[in-house]
């Protein structure tokens, strides 16, 4: 009686039914590398054998699946990852598939992955467990029977390959790349060249001519050219030549160009969908091998199959770029700045046809300003173009009117709630003095801007933030803060939209640190960094649109430190409001206007008196130095009262009215402004201008 774990008998000598005790390296002797895959923490465990299958060295194997699908193609992993999950769907106990290896030299080889699912005492798959091989030359050698035996055979494995591939390919770009990627491997014939042409009007457009040994083909053909691709297109029938002799004699005028080509047969095969031809695909191949009818029928099936891909792609192409010339139209022409240059960008998703809701914007300001915006609406569709198109003009607007950065922000978050739609939207508002040095920026749920440095090194710059526009004024939270930053000679702010730096499934943040260091090491002139930043995150950009606006500061301005203080003062605190009273004194002084310290003080005194007694909240007291060639003291006090003083002649018993009739005459200027959902009162003073 045999034992429990006995296993059957397998035929070796002396009836044993164990394997020798080197089965490990006979395994490797043979190229077969085993492999456990933790489904529940991703981990994947491979040996020696198997990391070599996949060029990888043990000490730069994570142990997870990214470095094992970097050396895999988008539709190679993208069929794996089918196979599995259809055998997981199904129920089945095991499953394997071929599949190509790219190694570092940029080779391609066959491999052959097969697992078996190991199952908790749920039913739930927990593990995965099982051997990858080289397969290279097992499918060399089957084609090359293949070819023996029945002819050439078209694709045979890599013709399934291929129209997988050819399904998920969305532009005639993708559905090249896929045929130029025809030939690596077995099952494919080892054509010399591959050439894809399209009908255009009465002409044959040559698009790739692929790996073709001689000179080039012509660009365009007549389509009543006597050559085998335009004779296909006037024919829709399918060309198959077995021999160069048969080459020669069916195209006595093309042969001479050929001829140096190394070459045995061809196939051309018309492409056509719904009746119509799109193009023609021509294919040389090294061998010189007879046809046979199983080939023609797989040829048909092919071509089928590549010219339904094909007009797939003519049409999202078509769609695409209907859809970003419009989204191009309703984006602003940017208008030259005193004292800047900007460079900006649009660039729609390339995985979709319809519009989408990124922008930009450049708007003049009164006394030399400009307003620098980005912003995105949610959603991408019509509607959110649609609603792009208001908002960009109702914010400039506000802006033109000449309102703050913080009014701009609150009275364009009201205008999107009044729409009705259900849309909101993030947005980054700049006011910039570029001649100045000055930018106020304001940040609805935005992300924050980037600075390079005049050095070229670059960091973010923190911006005090509200909700975005739309929700800030549903939920009543209109109070945006501005965040002032000076700009100096050479530097540049950089705005742009998430689009940029997104990519499914990875963090934000990184993507944020992949642009900082594409800014560190991109060019200096602006439009070439402009056109550097979407192509050093290629692999990010394409699933979303993209807005991008860089302002750089330029000229060589008068060095001048930056002068401004900023104090909250908080009713009922006699301490706040000492400070406040403190930090003006100690700028007075610094700055050198001594001699207009009282106005001042009295000035700030009845300011933040009247807004403690008449507002809620308490109040903001700023006072910055203003640049120029005369300088100027400005003091600002801002509350949440949205109800302006008004200016009235007291009586002569009267204790109050004399408030802004003292603000009046010691000040050179003053005026009121709205703030978010409050005021601010102002003043202004010349050191050279006492009264």
């Amino acid at each position: 009686m045999a034992e429990p774990d006995a296993a059957p008998r397998t035929g070796l000598p002396g009836g044993e039914n164990r394997l020798p005790p080197d089965t490990a390296r006979n395994l490797a002797l043979n190229r077969i590398g085993l492999f456990e895959w933790d489904l529940e923490s991703g981990r994947i465990q491979m040996d020696r054998v198997a990391l070599d299958i996949f060029d990888l060295r043990p000490e730069e194997y994570p142990g997870n699946a990214d470095a094992l699908i970097s050396r895999l193609s988008q539709e190679e992993s993208d069929r794996i990852d089918a196979v599995v999950d259809e055998a997981l769907a199904k129920g089945r106990e095991a499953h394997g598939t071929y599949f190509r290896v790219r190694r570092r030299d940029g080779s391609l080889r066959w491999a052959h992955g097969q697992g078996h699912f190991l199952y908790d005492g749920a039913g739930k798959p927990r593990r995965i467990v099982g051997i990858v091989r080289d397969a290279t030359q097992e499918l060399t050698s089957a084609v090359e029977r293949g070819a023996v035996e029945v002819g050439h055979r078209p694709p045979g494995i890599g013709i399934e390959m291929t129209a997988a591939a050819l399904s998920r390919a969305l532009t005639v770009r993708d559905v090249i790349e896929v045929l130029e990627s025809i030939g690596g491997g077995p099952g494919t014939g080892r054509p010399v060249t591959l050439m894809l042409g399209l009908v255009e009007g009465s002409r044959l457009h040559l698009i790739t001519q692929g790996r073709i040994g001689a000179g080039p083909a012509p660009e365009y053909s007549a389509l009543d050219d006597e050559n085998p691709m335009c004779e296909v297109v006037r024919t829709g029938e399918l060309r198959l030549i077995g021999s160069r002799q048969e080459f020669a004699e069916r195209y006595p005028r093309l042969w001479p160009h050929l001829e140096p080509v190394e070459f045995g047969s061809a196939a051309y095969l018309p492409l056509v969908a719904q009746s119509r031809t799109l193009g023609v695909i021509g294919i040389l191949f090294r061998e010189e091998v007879p046809f046979t009818p199983e080939d023609r029928g797989s040829y048909v099936g092919f071509s089928t199959t590549l010219a339904q891909s094909l007009q797939r792609a003519m049409l999202f192409d078509h769609e695409h770029e209907v859809a970003e010339g419009l989204q191009q139209t309703m984006l602003p022409r940017i208008p030259a700045v005193p004292g800047a240059e900007v460079a900006v960008r649009y660039r729609a998703a390339r995985l979709r046809r319809e519009l989408g809701g990124d922008w930009y914007d450049l708007i003049p300001l009164p006394g030399g300003k400009v307003g620098a915006v980005v912003g995105d609406v949610t959603g991408h569709d019509i509607k959110a173009a649609a609603v792009m198109g208001q908002l960009r003009i109702a914010l400039r607007a506000y802006a033109a009117e000449g309102h703050s950065a913080a009014t701009v922000m609150a009275r364009a978050s009201v205008f999107l709630d009044e729409l009705g739609s259900d849309r909101f939207a993030t947005c980054l508002y700049v006011e910039a003095d570029p001649l100045a040095g000055e930018l106020r920026i304001v940040r609805a749920g935005h992300l924050d801007p980037l600075l390079r440095q005049a050095d070229g090194t670059c960091r973010p710059l923190p911006v005090a933030g509200g909700l975005p526009l739309g929700l800030s004024a549903e939920f009543d939270a209109l109070e945006y803060p501005v965040t002032p930053v000076e700009l100096g000679a050479d530097e540049t702010l950089v705005l742009y939209t998430d689009g940029l730096i997104e990519q499914p499934g990875t963090d934000l943040d990184e993507g944020r640190r992949e642009l900082v260091e594409a800014l560190t090491s991109g060019p200096y002139d602006l439009e070439e960094l402009a056109d550097h930043l979407p192509r050093a995150l290629g692999d990010r950009t394409g699933d979303d649109d993209t807005a991008l606006l860089l302002l750089r500061r330029v000229g060589h301005p008068e060095p001048r430190l930056r002068r401004r203080l900023h104090q909250h003062v908080a009713p009922a605190d006699p301490e706040s409001l000492a400070t406040a009273r403190h930090m003006l004194r100690e700028a007075v002084r610094a700055w050198g206007v001594t001699e207009r310290a009282d106005d001042i003080e009295l000035v700030a005194d009845e300011l933040i008196t009247n807004s403690l007694l008449h507002t809620d909240g308490g109040a903001v007291v700023t006072v910055l130095m203003l640049p120029g060639p005369e300088r100027r003291l400005r003091l600002e006090v801002q509350d949440r009262s949205s109800g302006w003083p008004r200016r009235r002649e007291p009586g002569d018993a009267s204790t109050s009215g004399r408030g802004l009739l003292l603000v009046d005459m010691l000040t050179d200027v003053w005026g009121v402004e709205s703030r978010g959902p409050g005021k601010a009162v102002w003043g202004e003073f010349s050191p050279a201008s006492g009264r």
